[in-house]
């Protein structure tokens, strides 16, 4: 499909070919407007009108003509894409006790897991059946939940920090009113006693301030006010608070505790004095009965796959989840025992079944560890062969699994990932769990913004292998790649063609806020010795092609005397010079005839003077820069016209320019500039600036 982009930002117009089921590699030196491209399709995708945000500068200050609005057309067939950039590696949250937050969806939970889980969950159904046809089965677990931690934290089960001991510790002043504070009575034992004592409570600051009640405006003499301030004496609110949720609690649990239970629960709960060690040891019976009950109950409600971590000891699971009431004696009531025997009958029959659920969950566990494996392997080796000493595990956690991060130097998973990892580190890690995230969302289409230009050679390699020849990888997916690195395309297009699946690349180039693109195949990409010699043999200007066998004789190493002698003449010297590591001499005639010789056979009656005149006449040298075909060789020829002198006020596009006089591409493997324009276009227009152009 041909996707044409239009006044997006930068962009006034550009045409992505994209092949279906393909990665689509487009190289692009920096400001080309990659990002846009890869942005402009999401925002289409997205749809809403949500591409509007990328309306170009010069149409913002005026409302844009219809014309000049933002568009995509040609990926209508898209409906869904997923865009690795600096934005998901930005979001990628490496929690405190996982490496991704949804690491259990991408990586376990696949149909064929939901299918699994669902055929064991229907064997469970009758239990949870069962204690769904209690109605208040919730409310009784939360009951008993709640009674228990009243008790506190303590290893003896009974705390005098609980709020057990704070509300009835010290005896019930609700059931046995203070002398002196009868009157209060009502006030006391009323639903709103709490809020009533705070009250009353924070009024005796203003007791002092006259002789007047400051709740009734009545006179009140010492006696008033002392039978005033003994309430806050008397009663804590906050341990009356603590004796009503205590009572409350107990009220709604009774017809689950035994009669005996109940009577005695009266008679501590109701106690005038500070409770005794007998009435605290009965209270820890109790906790401990209640905590059986509530575990027995709670276990069983969410009974699942996950309740089994031993696939062998399935029978004897389910028989520890019966409920023995007869042992749990102050929980035995008509009420109690009506719940535990309908439990206790369901899971008899449960049991009847109890090889077919073992066989079940054996073979859900082994497609499970099966499962992990891989990821872990497949992870694992790229992390160990990308040079990253990280490894992942997923471990099994209640009713999921979560991937953690471990470093091979220490045995426990590290929290906290974010912080140790480096920000390669870190954009290494995104890339992979981006790419199965995306394989699990599956979309239509898939952008890398600029994936691995940061990366050193061998990370980026173990990265490609990984996103494309992985057994989970975009192989076969389609795929657009945006990139300003030349190497994946040497890669997957010229070095190992084919072993990445369908893949194409191609070039984008940029002017005036045009994007074309020009196919890249696998012989476009050659050595720049290469370059040299093609470009040497398609003709042109002798001192175009005299730089570019200076160029070839630095590559190959052959700094002979005719390397020396162009050298001469691109520094305009009257004088040859001999220049090397070691000497610096004047070239002999004999050296100066051996090289004109040779480079007779390059051009047709090689003139060193006559050259030199064209090279020192800047008019001549200008026409010559108009009439070279790409920006590299106007550059070349620019460095040329300024020989001796400053270059360009800028430091930064001075060593541009020398740079790409004096050094090649960092690459073995190049692409043409004359078909390839990689030389930025902001570049020749300060260099058109400085010549007057």
């Amino acid at each position: 499909m041909d996707i044409t982009i239009k006044n997006c930002t930068c962009l006034d117009e550009a045409i992505i070919q994209l092949d279906e089921g393909k990665l689509n590699i487009k190289f692009a030196i920096n400001g080309t407007g990659k990002t846009t491209i890869s942005k402009a399709i999401q925002l289409f995708v997205k749809g809403n009108d949500a591409i509007k945000d990328l309306t170009p500068f010069k149409y913002l200050e005026n409302a844009a003509a219809p014309e000049h609005l933002p568009s995509v057309t040609g990926a209508e067939a898209i409906k869904s894409v997923a865009v690795f950039d600096e934005a998901y590696i930005s979001q990628i949250l490496f929690k405190p006790d996982e490496v991704i937050n949804n690491s259990f969806e991408i990586f376990i939970r696949t149909s064929e897991y939901d299918q699994r889980m669902k055929q064991i969950e229907e064997s469970f159904k009758d239990v949870k059946e069962t204690l769904a046809k209690n109605e208040n089965i919730d409310s009784v677990i939360n009951d008993l939940r709640e009674l228990s931690s009243c008790f506190g934290k303590s290893a003896s089960g009974y705390s005098k920090s609980g709020a057990m001991h704070k509300g009835i510790g010290n005896g019930n002043k609700l059931e046995n009113i203070p002398a002196g504070l009868e009157p209060y009575k009502a006030l006391l034992q009323s639903p709103s006693n709490v809020k009533w004592l705070k009250w009353q409570i924070s009024g005796n600051e203003f007791l002092n301030i006259s002789e007047d009640c400051p709740y009734c405006v009545t006179p009140t003499g010492e006696e008033k006010k002392k039978t005033i301030l003994s309430v806050g004496t008397e009663f804590d609110s906050k341990a009356i608070e603590h004796l009503n949720n205590i009572l409350r609690i107990l009220d709604s649990l009774s017809e689950y505790f035994s009669e005996d239970t109940n009577e005695k629960l009266k008679l501590i709960t109701r106690n005038k004095s500070t409770i005794s060690d007998e009435e605290t040891n009965y209270l820890k019976e109790i906790k401990e009965n209640v905590d059986i009950l509530e575990h027995k109950l709670s276990t069983l409600k969410s009974l699942s796959f996950f309740s089994f971590n031993q696939v062998d000891k399935v029978v004897e699971k389910l028989s520890d989840y019966k409920i023995k009431i007869e042992f749990l004696p102050k929980l035995d009531s008509t009420k109690t025992r009506e719940i535990v025997n309908s439990i206790n009958t369901t899971l008899e029959e449960l049991l009847k079944k109890a090889t077919d659920i073992q066989k079940e969950i054996g073979i859900h566990r082994s497609s499970i560890h099966k499962t992990i494996q891989e990821y872990k392997n497949e992870i694992n080796s790229f992390l160990k062969y990308a040079g990253y000493k990280y490894s992942v595990d997923i471990e099994s956690e209640k009713d999921s699994y979560k991937m953690r991060l471990k470093h091979v130097d220490f045995s426990k998973a590290l929290e906290k990932g974010d912080q140790k990892l480096s920000f390669g580190e870190r954009n290494a890690f995104s890339l992979v769990l981006f790419m199965y995230e995306t394989l699990r969302a599956n979309p239509d289409l898939i952008v890398l913004d600029d994936p691995i230009s940061s990366f050193d050679r061998n990370k980026k390699f173990a990265i490609l292998n990984a996103l494309f020849r992985g057994k989970k990888s975009f192989k076969d997916k389609t795929v657009l790649m945006l990139t300003h690195d030349l190497e994946p395309i040497i890669d997957v297009i010229h070095s190992l063609s084919g072993k990445f699946g369908p893949s194409s690349a191609s070039f984008l180039s940029s002017e005036a806020g045009i994007v074309k693109e020009i196919p890249i195949a696998k012989q476009d990409i050659i050595t720049f010795a290469e370059v040299c010699r093609l470009n040497l043999a398609s003709g042109g200007d002798d001192v175009i092609g005299l730089v570019y066998l200076r160029r070839y004789y630095e590559v190959t190493g052959d700094k002979n005397c005719a390397y020396q002698l162009i050298s001469n003449l691109l520094h305009k010297r009257e004088v040859p010079k001999w220049i090397d590591s070691t000497i610096e001499r004047d070239m002999t005639q004999a050296e100066i005839a051996t090289a004109t010789s040779e480079l007779t056979d390059y051009f047709n009656a090689f003139d060193y003077q006559q050259i030199l005149s064209r090279l020192v006449d800047d008019s001549e040298m200008i026409k010559i820069y108009k009439a070279a075909p790409c920006n590299y060789e106007r550059l070349q020829i620019y460095r040329i016209i300024n020989e001796g002198k400053q270059l360009h006020e800028s430091q930064v596009i001075t060593k541009f320019i020398n740079e790409v006089f004096h050094i090649e591409n960092e690459y073995l493997m190049q692409l043409n500039p004359r078909k390839y324009q990689t030389t930025p276009n902001f570049i020749i227009d300060e260099c058109n600036e400085q010549l007057a152009i």
